[in-house]
């Protein structure tokens, strides 16, 4: 099994890159830093999702490819978030070998919540999850997305280091927890792997957040 997985150094790509290579998966990582995998089965190439001509033409195809690569009110998240994302699936995914295409998404697209661009640039994976959907389904294949809430990552260190703003968070978060990198890596799997029936759909996993009592806490 060959597995794509963009924006694979650190946070959810790395988490979701582990877990494959752990079940006997091959995993070629992307990123636009080095690689922080040390492992027999991965294999790593440098790439700028928001700039095709920085993907290598690779010899295996795809089975599973996972569009993580992302970044937070950077003046650029339409054009990595997006614009990247489709990027990625559009080099390597539309192919008869692929057998599951899944996208990260965001609770912010449905709720519009935290920066604007970040919304849009999430909310706009949720129809593109359709397009490619219909497409690889000639070939068998799912498509969908996860939409996390709240996940301990670096990106989200402004307000898990801040006591004060975590308290704010946890109060409003029905199931008073975050999602760990290692949760989402095992709806991955699930969605990718053990998933042969649902595609074309978003799949929100936020601790509660969006339905039970949406809340966005920022500095």
């Amino acid at each position: 099994m060959n597995v794509f997985i963009s924006g694979t150094h650190s946070g959810i790509g790395r988490a979701i890159a582990e877990l494959f290579l752990s079940r006997g998966a091959h995993v070629v990582g992307f990123d636009i830093q080095k690689s922080t995998i040390d492992h027999a089965e991965y294999e790593h190439h440098i790439a700028d999702v928001s700039d095709k001509a920085s993907f290598p033409e690779l010899s295996m195809a795809a089975n599973i490819v996972v569009s993580n690569a992302g970044v937070q009110n950077s003046g650029r998240d339409i054009e990595i978030n997006l614009m990247g994302a489709m990027n990625f699936v559009e080099k390597y995914a539309i192919q008869p070998e692929i057998k599951s295409v899944l996208f990260i998404a965001s609770s912010s697209a449905h709720t519009g919540d935290e920066f604007p661009e970040y919304a849009v640039s999430k909310g706009g994976l949720l129809t593109y999850v359709k397009n490619v959907g219909r497409r690889v389904a000639k070939f068998g294949a799912t498509c969908n997305s996860i939409s996390p809430g709240g996940v301990k990552t670096s990106l989200n260190k402004p307000v898990m280091d801040d006591p004060a703003l975590w308290n704010r968070i946890m109060d409003v978060t029905p199931l008073r927890r975050w999602a760990k990198p290692e949760d989402i890596a095992e709806w991955v799997w699930f969605l990718t792997v053990v998933n042969k029936n649902c595609t074309g759909q978003d799949i929100l996993v936020d601790n509660g957040e969006k339905d039970l009592n949406s809340t966005f806490v920022w500095p």
